[in-house]
């Protein structure tokens, strides 16, 4: 399994790019719910935990320990959610990039200065306008600061689907996170879609 490196910071910390942020997110191919994304800037210093890798590769227990030391441990870190209304309201790959904007000021916030660099997970994602931005294929699997944005994006989501689950019981919210399980689509299916259901999904927009 290959674990991320800070080969990529370095380079640009070499360049004199002191602030540079990582950031992922989690929830885009859900059916319900937000879409989150994390953000993390790392210190020169900071010490690389053996667990940080792609969220998606770790049990959840991992990702849990792995969250409360990169929240710790980074110099600075944001998450910002985007509900499912905005989603069906502005389309997923704005609400993404929205996502992005908000984990970004929450980080920006911590720094008390503006963030020189952005290095973010996907070719497809939108541009932040005003910053310069790589845009990486598998990059939460290659790249230790956005690796570490997957982990607080997928924790603070997963920690969301789970606490709104008590208000939905009857669609399994804690086990599937949202995403389109066989399970879920038949509690669809037969409860309809609720609140916090994404209504231009597929195939919820196709049943109702």
């Amino acid at each position: 399994m290959q674990l991320p490196d800070t080969k990529l910071e370095e380079k640009l910390w070499a360049r004199g790019i002191k602030y540079v942020v990582g950031i992922d997110e989690a929830g885009r191919g859900s059916l319900a719910g937000p879409v989150c994304a994390g953000a993390v800037v790392l210190d020169r210093d900071t010490e690389l935990n053996i667990l940080v890798r792609d969220s998606k590769q770790m049990s959840k227990k991992n990702r849990e320990k792995a969250y409360e030391y990169i929240i710790s441990n980074s110099l600075a870190s944001g998450v910002h959610m985007i509900s499912s209304a905005r989603i069906d309201s502005i389309g997923i790959q704005d609400a993404v990039k929205e996502a992005m904007e908000g984990a970004l000021y929450e980080v920006e916030k911590m720094l008390g200065n503006k963030v020189q660099y952005i290095i973010v997970d996907g070719i497809n994602v939108m541009s932040i306008p005003g910053y310069s931005m790589y845009k990486i294929k598998e990059g939460d699997v290659k790249h230790y600061s956005i690796s570490a944005a997957s982990i607080l994006a997928k924790v603070t989501r997963d920690r969301y689907m789970e606490s709104i689950a008590q208000k939905y019981p009857e669609y399994c919210f804690e086990k599937h996170k949202g995403y389109g399980t066989k399970y879920h689509t038949d509690a669809i299916k037969k409860h309809g879609p609720c609140k916090i259901h994404r209504k231009t999904f597929k195939p919820i927009k196709n049943m109702f």
